[in-house]
């Protein structure tokens, strides 16, 4: 081939783990998005996903280096999965090129390490004292609204009209993960709880939005209701810095008039699917606003469009014990590997971060038959289909405690409590005996008695087999790292320190 040809490298990509020499990359083991253009050597970015297999100097070792996933000469593109190896095209290259290229990546024939830098943000859990018994009430209700905006969504109704679809007596928020994410430029910062089972970021709840240059009022109105609060208020775009490294420009956020359920928080944060916007608006009603991860992800702030979140179980009624990695996920939070299952197809738990599971009590107790349900952030509880909760009130022989409105165990029967086992997209989560309890040093904060057990499972009020099948909320995701992969539409679940700590 004429060496005078152009050949243009097209990156796509920067791997989170390493790789020795000539060995196979697999496109299938890691997220695919590049970040930046590189000049210098004519690399641009292309969103395909190619394998490559590294070809680099002798005793060369390469963290986070970049895949080939489009090659140029002259006016013809091919596109296509790359060669085996890498070595022959940079044969290619002028010689001078060549020489610059293999000086950059052998550096006095020490091994290269590009470390990626990971964008994280604390996460703080908060217990409201004043609301928090009524834990069950809350989630319940929060539970039978998401489901019947998703089926208003589904049937062609404006999420608009479907308000008054669910008439619960609203609650503050019980117990809620807090961000604290600065919005305008420069920054006011807002406490915004975290929410995967909704879409929309606003602000003003309690803190009063702060306009400045950046801030740009449109020309829509914004409603969101959640079952366990609402607000409504007007639209703007304005820039959001969630961490140092991560500020998002022309972020479309609500800003609130009206809010209730929401106290001692400034709004929420929306980090579900983007289709739960739908409907928000108005008049744009059939207006898709991206989230906050989407911009960063389209915006070449992250190099992938997924969440990792990382929750600790805590015995106290405000701790700073999560964190959410944005892009990528954070190897120091997990142990063993991440399990993937797919978003489910069945709704109405389609229109969330869905998934199917099945749960069993103990080794020989059947509690769901594989069903579908929803991952959600802002739900405290585990709650499953009426006819699941009643097998598991009779596994379990707890009685329900009409003080907190949880299930309630004698010590002796505690200390039989079997755990149950998730089996979801064919790996097994064991969720222990101890996870399933409320954390004792906090049962006077829900108007429990100091030394009874308190179940963290309730009843979701609806049968199963219904598309809606359970919620599993942060107490499922304290004892587990998780992971929301929107690119790839799939949830992610690996096992922590915590999975079996004995703390509550």
């Amino acid at each position: 081939m004429n060496d005078s040809f152009p050949f243009i490298f097209d990156v796509h990509g920067k791997h989170d783990f390493d790789f020795e020499c000539g060995e196979t990359l697999d496109p299938s083991a890691t997220s695919h998005i590049c970040s930046a253009n590189d000049t210098r050597f004519g690399l641009s970015c292309e969103l395909l996903s190619l394998s490559m297999r590294l070809s680099c100097a002798a005793g060369l070792s390469v963290r986070n280096t970049y895949r080939l996933s489009r090659y140029e000469y002259g006016p013809s593109i091919k596109t296509g999965y790359a060669p085996a190896s890498c070595s022959q095209h940079f044969a290619m290259f002028p010689a001078s090129l060549l020489s610059t290229l293999l000086l950059v990546l052998t550096v006095s024939a020490n091994p290269i390490v590009v470390r990626e830098s990971q964008v994280k943000l604390p996460l703080s859990r908060r217990l409201n004292v004043t609301s928090v018994h009524n834990l069950l009430r809350h989630d319940v209700a929060r539970a039978k609204f998401l489901r019947a905006r998703a089926e208003a969504k589904l049937s062609g109704t404006s999420a608009f009209d479907t308000r008054a679809d669910v008439n619960e007596q609203v609650d503050n928020q019980a117990v809620t993960y807090i961000a604290a994410v600065g919005v305008g430029s420069p920054a006011t910062t807002y406490d915004l709880l975290v929410d995967t089972g909704s879409s929309n970021t606003w602000v003003g709840a309690t803190r009063a939005y702060v306009r400045t240059g950046t801030s740009v009022q449109t020309n829509n109105r914004v409603s969101v209701t959640y079952g366990s609060g609402s607000f409504s208020g007007t639209e703007f775009t304005d820039t959001v810095t969630i961490a140092n490294g991560l500020v998002i420009p022309e972020q479309s956020i609500g800003v609130a008039s009206r809010s209730s359920g929401f106290e001692g928080t400034d709004g929420i944060i929306g980090i579900g699917p983007d289709d739960l916007t739908l409907g928000t608006l108005s008049p744009a009603t059939n207006t898709i606003i991206p989230t906050v991860t989407d911009n960063a992800f389209n915006d070449g702030l992250i190099t992938s469009n997924l969440l990792g979140i990382s929750f600790e179980p805590t015995t106290s009624v405000e701790a700073l014990n999560g964190e959410i990695t944005w892009g990528s996920t954070d190897s120091s939070k997990f142990t063993g590997a991440i399990s993937f299952a797919p978003v489910t197809t069945t709704p109405p738990a389609s229109e969330f971060w869905g998934i199917s599971q099945s749960i069993q009590y103990g080794t020989r107790t059947t509690i769901l038959t594989e069903n579908s349900g929803i991952v959600d952030t802002g739900t405290t509880l585990l709650l499953l289909a009426s006819d699941a909760f009643a097998r598991y009130l009779s596994a379990t022989g707890a009685v329900e405690d009409n003080t907190t409105g949880l299930l309630r165990l004698t010590s002796a029967q505690f200390a039989n409590l079997q755990s149950l086992f998730f089996l979801i997209n064919g790996a097994t989560f064991e969720f222990t005996a101890n996870a399933q309890a409320w954390p004792r040093t906090l049962n006077s904060a829900i108007g429990g008695t100091t030394n009874n057990v308190y179940l963290i499972v309730g009843d979701l009020g609806t049968p199963s087999g219904e598309g809606f099948d359970f919620v599993n909320g942060f107490a499922f995701l304290e004892r587990f790292y998780s992971v929301f992969d929107t690119t790839n539409k799939r949830v992610g679940f690996a096992t922590t320190q915590f999975t079996t700590a004995t703390s509550n």
